[in-house]
């Protein structure tokens, strides 16, 4: 087995080492008593979900298992029938992503696609894109505006939409003191929604703002849910997990471009295997000057930006 593939378990004291260590100690009345407050706390959580193996340990029966069991769930919930699946990375993948600044709009399409595709909330408007309004001028996202409204694209302003970077030296992994997010080999951070117990550190360590939180378990009406899923990206999340852009992983690990690409009706967005040499994504970062969010935090972003001139 990989590195990326296993879980370093001896770091730290992981929410599974925990309730292990309890019902040794307690005995399984004592422990079905103790952790009652938590299943009461997460009230659509089963104990079997609340147990489940984190994602890297899983064996593929027992991620056959699981799959099977949120599938299930779904329809019971939502009255869906989905199909998840668990795409796996490919062999000498690397995906990055770059925007063209310059024609960018400001329409707003790929947050709305993502909203969608990723079966957000419907009553909150979740997306995991934000686009900011920048004025002419200035690349410091912490002045740009995400509440703009009004005809666009404004003549003194343009567009910049900001989305999880996918960073190299990702901050909101090292705090994480579960383990729930990590980085795969194709470049994609991922969460294990089983696994997050919603303490949001990665939230506050995330220098884009780019992780949401689930306050409330999502509203989608049964007609709107996306039945294409995957289980690391947009299967419907629990209530009181983390979640963040995966470059739509259930796509993109399967030949396919992310629907925020598709549904950009300018052609700003430009997506591929870094490691192509031969790919569009190369060929922008060779010869476009391209430039990365806070460069100066050292987080090394997979998502770049440029101007035509």
């Amino acid at each position: 087995m990989s590195e990326e593939n296993t879980t370093n378990t001896s770091s730290g004291v992981s929410r599974r080492t925990v309730l292990k260590g309890v019902g040794a100690t307690l005995g399984a009345a004592a422990f079905a008593k103790a952790i009652a407050p938590l299943t009461t706390w997460a009230k659509d959580q089963s104990v079997d979900e609340f147990l489940q193996n984190h994602y890297r340990e899983l064996t593929p029966e027992q991620m056959k298992e699981v799959i099977k069991r949120i599938e299930a769930e779904t329809k019971e919930d939502y009255g869906a029938d989905v199909i998840i699946k668990d795409a796996k990375p490919q062999d000498g993948v690397k995906f990055a992503y770059a925007l063209n600044l310059s024609i960018c709009v400001g329409c707003r399409k790929c947050a709305k696609a993502c909203h969608v595709e990723n079966n957000h909330d419907r009553p909150s408007g979740n997306s995991y894109i934000r686009v900011l309004e920048m004025k002419k001028g200035s690349l410091d996202m912490e002045h740009g505006r995400a509440d703009y409204s009004g005809p666009v694209p404004k003549s003194d302003s343009f567009y910049m939409p900001v989305q999880c970077q996918q960073c190299d030296n990702p901050p909101c992994v090292d705090v994480c003191p579960v383990e729930a997010t990590w980085k795969e080999k194709d470049g994609i951070v991922a969460v294990d929604y089983n696994w997050c117990i919603g303490c949001r550190y990665c939230e506050a360590a995330c220098p884009y703002h780019a992780r949401r939180f689930n306050w409330s378990k999502p509203q989608v009406p049964k007609e709107e849910i996306n039945p294409v899923q995957g289980y690391l990206s947009n299967r419907i999340r629990p209530q009181g997990v983390m979640e963040k852009c995966t470059f739509c992983m259930h796509r993109t690990r399967e030949g396919k471009l992310p629907a925020c690409l598709e549904a950009c009706p300018t052609g700003a967005r430009v997506f591929g295997n870094i490691l192509d040499p031969d790919s569009e994504i190369r060929w922008v970062l060779e010869n476009k000057r391209v430039f990365v969010l806070k460069e100066e935090l050292g987080t090394k972003p997979s998502f770049y930006y440029f101007f035509d001139e």
